[in-house]
């Protein structure tokens, strides 16, 4: 059985359909503090915070877990500059409650929901598993506190782990069961999505004269079932013997503000009004990684490469909630 701490979420709910399609048993532990009941569609679901060590304990007695994923970090950027301590606390100290009780219980197999974040300003482009990590805020520097602490407690006590990198998540699940909900939202494509369903009067891009083709920020996005299908890979890989190590997840190709926001008009028939604002700081011109680690060892192939195909997922994702919505009011 696989435990999905935090599988109540965006990635996590994806990645516990995928697992169950393959036949593997799952039990969902989360405190559905950013997490939604409705996405507790499969398997098993424990009401928990990984701050209680005997709720986690009572976890590890009652199911017979044989790995973990982790999704229960905070993900905020600007959140974990104005309140760090809670990004430490959440992300770090509950992370080590976790990896205690996987201790005490025996268990081995620990997959990591990182962040490309730990990689801080990139010095090259596409960045790979070698750049140096430095990262620049509070929820970048608590990934890679946590990759350390993997480090250490395999050599000490076996727990073998992937680091999974993300770079930007995107998309929904294709038959809309689950999806990108987060309150407040602050991603791209679902606030651009937004506009065109008339929830929002406007998007806004934050700089307009970056060093890129159309002078705004460029970004990799990787469909959610690949990051989701990427996990799974990864679990089968560590359950075959593998060693401990990380992996960037993107499909190595960047797409500007401007083309996901022409691209969103495409997809939706919509068209969507623009504020242009000024940069951000901390943001930089482009993101891209490269995946050929992932791809090469864990086999791993993303499926979604076009834009186009990935902003369809979100918006029959964001119709079906709009739907939802009419139908409660």
């Amino acid at each position: 059985m696989i435990l999905i701490a935090g599988g109540a979420g965006y990635i996590g709910s994806h990645a516990n359909k995928i697992l169950n399609q393959k036949g593997y048993e799952t039990v969902v532990y989360d405190n559905l503090f950013y997490g939604h009941r409705e996405f507790c569609k499969w398997g098993r679901f424990v009401l928990g915070d990984l701050a209680d060590k005997e709720q986690l304990r009572l976890c590890f007695k009652t199911y017979p877990i044989e790995a973990v994923m982790h999704y229960c970090a905070f993900c905020y950027v600007g959140e974990s500059v104005d309140h760090p301590a809670e990004y430490y606390r959440n992300n770090v100290i509950n992370t080590l409650n976790l990896l205690e009780v996987m201790v005490e219980h025996g268990v081995k197999n620990f997959i990591f929901s990182s962040s490309c974040a730990t990689y801080g300003n990139p010095i090259e482009i596409p960045m790979t598993e070698n750049h140096p990590q430095s990262p620049i805020n509070p929820y970048g520097k608590t990934k890679l506190m946590v990759e350390q602490i993997l480090k250490d407690f395999d050599r000490a006590y076996g727990i073998r782990h992937a680091c999974l990198r993300y770079f930007n998540a995107a998309g929904a699940d294709p038959d809309a069961e689950v999806g990108e909900w987060h309150e407040p939202e602050t991603h791209l494509i679902p606030l651009v999505l937004q506009v065109a369903t008339g929830q929002r009067p406007h998007i806004q891009v934050f700089g307009t004269d970056y060093d890129t083709p159309d002078g705004t920020c460029v970004r990799d996005y990787i469909h959610i079932n690949d990051l989701a299908a990427a996990h799974i890979a990864a679990l089968e890989y560590l359950k075959d013997g593998g060693v401990s190590t990380a992996f960037n997840l993107g499909n190595g190709n960047g797409f500007s503000v401007k083309e996901v926001i022409q691209t969103a008009e495409r997809v939706t028939g919509k068209s969507i009004k623009v504020i242009e604002a000024a940069r951000r700081p901390g943001d930089p011109p482009t993101l891209v990684g490269s995946a050929d680690k992932a791809r090469k060892i864990l086999n791993w192939q993303p499926r979604y490469t076009n834009l186009e195909e990935i902003i369809k997922t979100a918006w029959r994702w964001e119709m079906s909630r709009t739907e939802t919505r009419k139908t409660i009011d």
